[in-house]
């Protein structure tokens, strides 16, 4: 995961008003916002910030178990993005291994994303595909394009997946799931998704990131496979498949999150999971529609990184904050409800719930480690 230069790579330091700047908040994951957060000129992260764009598993685990190495930094992870949302099952074990020591985790949508269909056929220009044909795709039950659209075609279908844990898969897997579930279950991992766990067709292909997908795709004819949306051009027919006759454009990707709001109680806001809530199966909308997230510790030892993190929710989270940024990379800003409930809890603590940034009634002595890791 560490040979890619630019989105992929370590960006270590960066220049402020001609002055380099030492970077003091390291961490990384998903690659499907990788070039929104850092490696465009309208990169949103702060010239303190590091990300390493290594995939949504590499980047929680990285920060769930305080381990850079995943990350291919030393240090302190400071944070992770990541389009896999936190199961009840690592949020349970981040609590008991690390919850007294490093105080909470916090976990918050960062933008709407959609996972697009790319696909390359010769001949085709306006692939449609029902839920049935998606789970035929994906599962191997059809292995050519004739048998997937009732012609003669007798072209392989070749499937272009992402070969590591990746939140593009589990948001794909998770309709699937929704929709096929004797061929399908949630999960992060392709391999482990499909039910049974069989081989994978020889002609398939594994690729290691969101932007290797779109460039798999187009290589060869007869490709399909799965993406986020500053990839590819989910707007195009001619190379993004409808499904079931809808188009991953931003009306309707975001008309599938509609009926989602950020929690209103004290318990609520308390629980990491739910402030990022899921649709496996939207019902009206494009069907792969997520949020993709950040996780940051609530509490950190170093006041630099504490004041640094704040910051930046301060200014992501504020209105009109990183929008036109955010849309320039086809992606949705949160919500005026989502952007106010996030600076009042976590930034301001308005609400008085005390889950701001080093609360000091949450972090007296406690926070994630320096870069010592003491």
């Amino acid at each position: 995961m560490f040979k890619r230069i630019g989105v992929a790579a370590l960006v270590s330091a960066a220049l402020v008003s001609g002055q380099a700047m030492a970077v003091t908040v390291i961490g990384g994951g998903a690659t499907i916002p990788a070039k929104l957060y850092r490696g465009s000129v309208n990169s949103i992260l702060p010239a303190t910030f590091n990300y390493a764009a290594a995939g949504s598993g590499y980047g929680k685990q990285a920060f769930l178990t305080n381990d850079p190495m995943r990350l291919a930094q030393t240090g302190t992870v400071h944070f992770a993005a990541s389009d896999s949302t936190l199961t009840a099952s690592e949020l349970s074990t981040y609590s008991t291994q690390y919850g007294a020591s490093y105080g909470p985790l916090i976990q918050l949508p960062s933008v709407i994303t959609s996972v697009a269909i790319p696909y390359r056929k010769s001949g085709q220009t306006a692939l449609n595909l029902f839920d049935n044909q998606l789970c035929d795709v994906f599962s191997g039950n059809k292995t050519t394009w004739g048998s997937l659209l009732g012609t003669s075609d007798t072209t392989p279908i070749r499937v272009v997946f992402r070969k590591e844990a990746s939140g593009a898969t589990e948001i794909l897997t998770r309709h699937l799931s929704s929709i096929c579930p004797t061929q399908f279950v949630t999960n992060a991992r392709f391999t482990v998704a499909r039910i049974p766990y069989s081989s994978i067709p020889a002609n398939w292909v594994a690729v290691e990131y969101d932007q290797d997908v779109a460039e798999a795709v187009n290589a060869v004819d007869g490709s399909i496979g799965y993406a986020g949306p500053d990839n590819v051009d989910a707007t195009s027919n001619a190379v993004v498949a409808r499904i079931n006759g809808i188009q991953p454009t931003n009306p309707n990707v975001l008309l599938a999150l509609v009926s989602l709001s950020p929690p209103t109680t004290i318990f609520d806001a308390g629980n990491p999971a739910k402030w990022s809530p899921v649709v496996a199966n939207p019902t009206s909308g494009y069907k792969l529609a997520a949020y993709t997230n950040f996780i940051f510790g609530q509490c950190y030892k170093d006041a630099a990184v504490a004041a640094e993190v704040k910051a930046f929710l301060a200014a992501h989270y504020s209105i009109p904050g990183n929008n036109v940024a955010t849309q320039a990379h086809k992606f949705i800003a949160m919500s005026y409800a989502w952007k106010n409930a996030v600076i009042a809890n976590f930034v301001t603590n308005t609400t008085g719930n005390n889950l701001d940034i080093n609360n000091p009634s949450v972090c007296n002595g406690i926070g994630r480690p320096l870069n010592d890791k003491s």
